[in-house]
């Protein structure tokens, strides 16, 4: 294991290095990845290649229709382009540490989990990509109500099939990559779904919201992009969208468990899982 984790370290500084020169990562960003992806090599090389498929997708989405996307929602979303550190570890970072956890803990349950929470930061990110390009205008998850596009808590039918899309890539990926039977696809589109309607209600509910004063625009960011300081006037301080989607990937393997901890107990029946 300490020459996999070696080997792990250098080919994760190296595949992170290339990702900053693609400008899909800022430095810090580049240094989280590169951790997230050395820890998944300590449970095995099949956890990274599930990691490297899921950022290849959610960087190809991220450039796609990019200018489309920037000119529908630059002023919402907090942040834009190269991903930081704290994006990094809201979505692989609770996927990476159980995979690390599952070489000391060979638990099936823990497999489930994992794939359940990758899913989830997939399933969200698939569905704020294509519904802010291909998604007409936003209604919020709680009621109904139409938002801007990049509002956090917005829907649109093409981002929830965008989510549901996103959890069957790495359903799909999974199994490529070596995570055996049928439970692998039930983790990843039950975790992956039911955690991205988690980020969603959380946006939409308790995210920290605010507001630009002299553009008279609601905004996701600090300091909105005409210059102007943002105040806050709703959600709970400080818990920004990097938070909620930390909290969704929890969801996400916490659903992956109890779907494990269901299936397990249908007898003959359960064991194909």
């Amino acid at each position: 294991m300490p020459g996999r984790a070696l080997t792990g370290l250098v080919l994760a500084i190296a595949a992170a290095l290339l990702a900053r020169r693609a400008r899909s990562l800022s430095g810090s960003g580049a240094v989280a990845a590169a951790a997230c992806g050395t820890l998944c090599v300590i449970g095995g090389w099949r956890w990274a290649g599930l990691l490297i498929a899921y950022f290849l997708a959610a960087a190809a989405l991220s450039w796609a229709g990019k200018d489309d996307k920037e000119a529908r929602s630059a002023g919402i979303i907090s942040k834009g382009g190269r991903r930081d550190a704290r994006q990094v570890l809201a979505n692989g970072g609770v996927y990476s540490l159980v995979a690390a956890l599952s070489a000391a803990v060979p638990a099936t349950a823990l497999v489930w989990g994992a794939i359940g929470a990758l899913a989830a930061a997939s399933a969200d990110t698939w569905a704020t990509e294509l519904g802010v390009w291909l998604g007409g205008d936003p209604r919020l998850i709680t009621n109904g109500t139409i938002v801007r596009p990049g509002t956090s808590g917005g829907v649109t039918g093409a981002g929830l099939l965008g989510s549901v899309s996103g959890a069957a890539w790495v359903a799909l990926c999974a199994m490529l990559a070596g995570f055996r039977g049928h439970g692998v696809v039930l983790a990843a589109l039950i975790g992956g779904f039911g955690g991205s309607i988690v980020d969603s209600l959380l946006g939409a509910t308790v995210q920290e919201r605010r507001w630009c004063d002299d553009c008279a625009e609601p905004t996701e960011r600090t300091v909105h992009l005409c210059g102007a300081t943002a105040r806050r006037v709703g959600g709970i301080i400080r818990l920004d969208n990097d938070v909620v989607n930390l909290l969704s990937t929890v969801a996400g393997l916490l659903i992956g468990v109890i779907a494990y901890c269901i299936a397990r107990n249908f007898g003959d029946w359960g064991s194909i899982w």
